[in-house]
């Protein structure tokens, strides 16, 4: 197949994208609202519970067993470099640019995290059906290519949950303290002498639990000391780890997907036409396939706050684009073909191809969730998502060309 027919391929998605997107902008303007904040954020909670775990769960489900995980082994591996790699760039991003201290966690969260979640998914069902796409029969590529898609959306939410997540979290905390130190200084001379009161108190009711007892063993007061420690350390872990957000539903669709699909057993029960409960696994599917269209619509919505402009620099929006857009996706070329030739990358073209797309998307919605939560560049992530979705339709189209081509 030559350039010219693997261009009109690859652009049909991008360009089903664009006008679902442009339909949600359109939607969401003040004068129809029909898709306004309130309906955004109600359409987006019913997405993020219902939709998005339906359509991860029913793909992985379908398609993944035992012996299909020892060849989709790559993938976690993959992604995680794309974080590293994007990370190391938007550090040096940060410190050519000089950008704002609050920004900072914004810049390197852009550069690392790709929209690894509906993207993928979009232009892979898109690709699988249309005409003369090199990926063989519609039925089989779609089949195999949602559960490639499902499976990186699934890993991608965990890594952006913890990676990227406590990245803004650091980084809005340092400006906070920042913004706080005076008047914390100011209360600290003023409530001295409470503090030292306080202390005092406190010394004298712990002062008891350390007193060794007649007869007590020095061991048996450390492992006490040690368990108190554990304690601890256990209790703020769980503070600033953000678990809820760890086991997202999409994350929790994807572990029962697997559980389905490997136990045999379970399999025979939900799996297959002539399964006993497979109208479970249909209105599943039936569930899933609402995931796409909606949540496109709330990206055109969304993208709308992006017109009303921000401080940024344009040289940082520029560095963040010419990261995403650029430079990882050369350096996940030599990445994944570097692994094919090794032999730890089976040789279906698709899975390739869903790989080598996992370096070039856009940076993933779920910034201006995080943002937002920590009240750190909320309308700077705004102008940063606008401009790169807006390129997203050439870069996007011209590399999804170049990597069928490579692959095929």
């Amino acid at each position: 197949m030559g350039l010219l027919e693997l261009f009109s391929v690859a652009s049909m998605p991008v360009l089903k994208v664009l006008l679902v997107t442009a339909l949600g902008s359109f939607l969401a303007l003040d004068h129809v609202d029909i898709l306004g904040d309130d309906a955004r954020k109600h359409l987006n909670r019913v997405v993020y519970f219902v939709f998005n775990p339906a359509l991860v769960g029913s793909n992985i489900a379908r398609t993944i067993t035992l012996e299909s995980i020892a060849l989709l082994w790559f993938m976690p591996l993959n992604i995680l470099i794309t974080f590293i790699i994007g990370s190391a760039l938007g550090w040096l991003l940060v410190k050519v640019t000089r950008g704002s201290q609050h920004l900072k966690g914004l810049i390197i969260g852009s550069c690392a995290a790709g929209n690894l979640g509906h993207l993928p998914i979009i232009i892979i069902s898109a690709v699988c059906r249309e005409k003369g796409s090199p990926f063989g029969a519609p039925e089989v590529c779609y089949t195999y290519g949602m559960a490639y898609a499902s499976l990186s959306m699934a890993i991608g939410a965990i890594y952006i949950w913890t990676y990227v997540y406590n990245i803004v979290r650091l980084s809005s905390i340092k400006i906070i303290q920042e913004l706080d130190i005076d008047d914390s200084t100011s209360n600290d001379e003023s409530t001295g002498e409470t503090s030292k009161t306080f202390h005092g108190s406190c010394a004298e009711l712990l002062l008891p639990s350390k007193v060794t007892l007649p007869g007590a063993k020095a061991d048996g007061k450390a492992k006490v000391l040690i368990l108190d420690k554990a304690k601890q350390f256990m209790r703020m872990f769980l503070r600033k780890t953000n678990l809820k957000a760890l086991l997202a539903p999409s994350t929790t669709g994807a572990i029962v997907g697997f559980i389905i699909g490997i136990v045999p057993y379970v399999r025979k029960l939900l799996i297959g036409g002539t399964a006993p409960f497979h109208v479970v696994q249909g209105s599943a599917s039936l569930l899933g396939n609402a995931a796409i269209p909606t949540v496109t619509l709330i990206v055109g919505g969304n993208l709308l706050k992006g017109f009303k402009g921000s401080g940024i620099n344009l040289p940082l929006i520029v560095g963040i684009i010419a990261v995403r857009y650029l430079f990882l996706p050369m350096l996940g070329i030599f990445i994944v073909q570097g692994a094919v030739h090794f032999g730890l990358v089976h040789s279906d073209p698709l899975y390739q191809f869903v790989l080598l797309l996992q370096y070039a998307l856009p940076p993933a919605m779920n910034l201006g969730t995080i943002t937002q939560l920590f009240g750190a560049g909320e309308s700077e992530c705004s102008v940063i998502l606008l401009w790169a979705y807006a390129l997203a339709s050439i870069s996007l189209t011209v590399w999804s060309t170049f990597f069928m081509w490579l692959v095929t």
